[in-house]
């Protein structure tokens, strides 16, 4: 009997990854995180054995080494083929090697090969990398710690591959956190979606704190940590020295400095919303997306809360807008042949279909619906926002960015990444590329509140025409090195990354002028900044300076007409001078000390973790003995393959044979009964396209009321619809004040309906339908 607690040999080997430890160090607005691996050889012979792990997709690894006993061995970056050479030749003859490589198809995908452990022998992996913390809706920044990684889906065109990790029942390794946070702001406090030990402050200024994951953690979901700041809107700018080691001129020799922007957004300014635009929400339909959203009870499944989220949505907008709806899979489908004006008709036309949308297209194709949705003409005076939800499961992530890039200026993209796992290289890539923003819906959050937070950003004004302009003085020039920022809504943070090159003989400061509009208004921030930083400061920001900076070159070697070779030069040279990851480079460490060589076959064993949809097949294909350099992974049968891969939305239904086609729709072979509408859904559901409601059974049922009961309290002076609008804001404002985020354009339309009616008696109206629901609401309160 084989346990399902990743993938084991024929004998029933345990796998011999045995535990993780993590330190994170926070400094302000950016994180150092060094894990470590322990890895022991528990079989009979000599293993390798291959990791594959998800890190951000922005992260700079910056140090990777292995201790074997008492032999600590620390790995260089290299070019990728020829530290994959290398590691291939130490492990053929017999010695042991580690490499550490980013997939050539997403940058948040990792594979840590540990070649040749010796039987009983123990391995300790440390890898470090660097990261910007992102900005939360409620100011928190944000650390996750992945424990999943689905499989992703290779359209049949594409020669690369993404490896597959996926969510576990029982986890054959620990982990441990410990967490320091230093900042120049005094630290609210810290909030993490696992068990946390007491927080603890080791200064008066609250500046500077540690605190631990509670002991027993399974691993089985993401660790997310939630950090806050008091004072999160104060920009700030922060030099770092460069390394003593390195030559003055080049990158990590000179002082690199970092602004951090969230600007603030007055309240008043915020309450005004756009009544224009065309709006196209893309829906993931793959297989996949019949997944649940989580491993708790009554998890909805993530087709069901997007079509929940569509409702909401639809019945959001401003009339007069333009809509349509994308479904995509392996193939992909619009509701409408291009935008429609938003109306009663198309509204109730969308949201039928909407409600047989099902996970029912096979595969993860997101690159063609995105082509279709570009080559249609905007609408002038009618912004473009695309709304796209995913599980993140492609691998074509750099194909889909370069041409989100491509039309930057003429749309913003709005992503979310559903369930865990979701490729953060591609949710966040896209919302980066978009000039817009991204949301993950992870562990037991609702999809219907971030969706509706980011099109009120669509809908709300944003800040443009940033500038940034330096004082330095004479002998000193400064050289940007990130991209230009266009566009920041509200909640959204930039860091702003640059080079201080030469030397001034007399002054020791400087200065930044950061402007931006926002509304119209013009805002100005002056930031001082010291010439002569303090040295030996860890490298953080300049490794992800090299990081923002190797992106960059990595976009510009993909755009057409480039030359490919002069870029992936000056990637390689820039990697291995700042020490930090790149598509074209890799962590390589042979123990070239040991005296003694591993003889006898080579086992290899993979480390990622059982997935419940694919089962017993999963194991078959990843087992393989290695003999020499010839390293082949035994594989099930093509049939086999096609099945499993179509159930789990990975490949077409024309992949599969005749006698396998009627199992290709995974949410048929899920079904279940349709789970009781949420009662605010079902309110939101009955109200017309202009924001009012009728007054009819189904609203009454709403209300736990009967239809005549309801009719029989409408005041004589106003007529059914105005009556039955004022009594669904009552109960919103009552029974649902917590979701307000839900249903804020419900009621802002629904009030602006009421107003256009100009009805006599609205008091008594609003006095009669608190008598009918027992609540207690006034007309200020509901805003009419």
């Amino acid at each position: 009997m084989v346990n399902c607690c990743g993938l084991v040999s024929d004998r029933n080997v345990p796998v011999p990854l045995k535990s993780i430890s993590v330190e994170l160090q926070v400094k302000d607005h950016v994180a150092s995180v060094s894990s470590s691996l322990q890895y022991v050889n528990e079989e009979e012979r000599p293993l390798e054995a291959v990791f594959v792990f998800p890190l951000p997709a922005d992260a700079a690894v910056c140090h990777f080494s292995a201790k074997i006993g008492e032999q600590e061995i620390v790995a260089e970056v290299q070019d990728k083929q020829s530290a994959r050479d290398q590691y291939d030749d130490a492990v053929s003859s017999g010695q042991q090697a580690f490499l550490l490589e980013e997939s050539d198809a997403s940058s948040d995908v990792f594979k840590l090969s540990v070649g040749c452990l010796s039987p009983g022998q123990t391995a300790i992996i440390s890898i470090v990398y660097v990261i910007e913390l992102s900005v939360q809706a409620d100011h928190a920044l944000r650390f996750c710690l992945p424990a999943v990684l689905n499989p992703r889906y290779s359209p049949a065109a594409s020669a690369a591959s993404v490896p597959e990790v996926s969510s576990a029942c029982v986890i054959p390794y620990t982990l441990s956190l410990s967490v320091d946070v230093r900042s120049s702001d005094r630290i609210s406090r810290l909030e993490s979606s696992c068990p946390l030990d007491p927080l603890v402050f080791l200064d008066p200024d609250h500046t500077h704190a540690t605190v631990n994951l509670s002991a027993g953690h399974r691993f089985d979901k993401d660790v997310e940590l939630f950090l806050y700041y008091e004072n999160t809107h104060q920009p700030t700018a922060v030099v770092e020295a460069g390394a003593a080691t390195a030559q003055p001129g080049c990158l990590m020799g000179d002082p690199v400095l970092m602004i951090s922007l969230y600007p603030e957004f007055p309240a008043d300014m915020m309450s005004s919303l756009a009544s224009q635009g065309e709006f196209f929400f893309v829906v993931d339909r793959s297989g996949s997306m019949g997944r649940r959203m989580h491993h708790g009870k009554d998890a909805q499944i993530r087709i069901e809360s997007a079509r929940d989220t569509l409702l909401l949505l639809l019945k959001s907008l401003p009339m007069g807008c333009y809509f349509n709806i994308y479904g995509f899979g392996s193939r992909f489908e619009s509701f409408f042949p291009q935008s429609v004006v938003y109306s009663e008709d198309t509204m109730e036309e969308a949201l039928k279909r909407v409600k047989n949308m099902r996970a029912d297209m096979g595969g993860t194709r997101i690159l063609q619906p995105l082509k279709h949705i570009y080559s249609q003409p905007c609408y002038p005076d009618h912004p473009r926002q695309l709304f796209i939800f995913t599980d993140g499961e492609v691998c074509n992530t750099k194909e889909v960015l370069d041409l989100v890039k491509s039309q930057a200026y003429c749309h913003r993209c709005f992503s979310f990444g559903i369930g865990e796992g979701a490729s953060t290289a591609l949710i966040t890539g896209m919302a980066r590329e978009g000039s817009g923003h991204a949301q993950f819906i992870t562990g037991t959050d609702r999809m219907q509140p971030k969706v509706m937070q980011s099109l009120r950003f669509a809908l709300q004004p944003a800040v443009d025409n940033i500038s940034v302009d330096w004082t330095v003085p004479e002998g000193v020039t400064v050289d940007m090195l990130s991209l230009p920022i266009n566009t920041l809504f509200q909640g959204q943070r930039a860091l702003i990354y640059a080079q201080l090159k030469g030397q001034s003989s007399g002054k020791t400061e400087g200065a930044v002028t950061v402007k931006y509009r926002l509304k119209d208004q013009p805002v100005t921030n002056q930031l001082q900044f010291t010439l002569k930083p303090t040295e030996d400061t860890g490298l953080t920001i300049h490794r992800l300076v090299a990081r923002s900076v190797i992106r960059s070159l990595e976009l510009e070697g993909r755009a057409r007409g480039a030359d490919v070779e002069a870029v992936r030069s000056r990637i390689v040279e820039l990697s291995v001078q700042a020490g930090v990851s790149s598509v074209h480079t890799a962590f390589i460490g042979v123990n070239k000390h040991s005296k003694q060589t591993v003889k006898g076959p080579l086992l290899q064993r993979r480390v990622p973790i059982w997935d419940m949809c694919q089962g017993p097949l999963r194991m078959s294909k990843c087992l393989a003995i290695k003999a020499g350099r010839k390293r082949k992974l035994a594989a099930p049968p093509m049939e086999f393959r096609s099945l499993m891969s179509c159930a789990r939305g990975s490949a077409s239904a024309d992949d599969l044979p005749n006698w396998a086609a009627p199992l290709t729709d995974l949410g048929s072979l899920m079904s279940e009964p349709e789970p009781q509408m949420d009662p605010l859904l079902r309110l939101v559901s009955l109200q017309k396209a202009s924001g009012c409601w009728e007054l009819n059974a189904a609203l009454a049922a709403v209300f736990g009321k009967a239809e005549d009961e309801v009719t029989n309290h409408r005041p004589a002076q106003v007529d059914g619809s105005v009556w039955a609008t004022v009594l669904a804001l009552i109960w919103l404002y009552s029974c649902r004040s917590g979701d307000q985020v839900e249903w804020q354009f419900v009621a802002v339309k629904a009030t602006s309906w009421i107003r256009s009616q100009k009805p006599d008696g609205l008091s008594q109206c609003v006095c009669d339908g608190n008598v009918l629901l027992a609540c207690q609401v006034t007309e200020g309160m509901l805003g009419i």
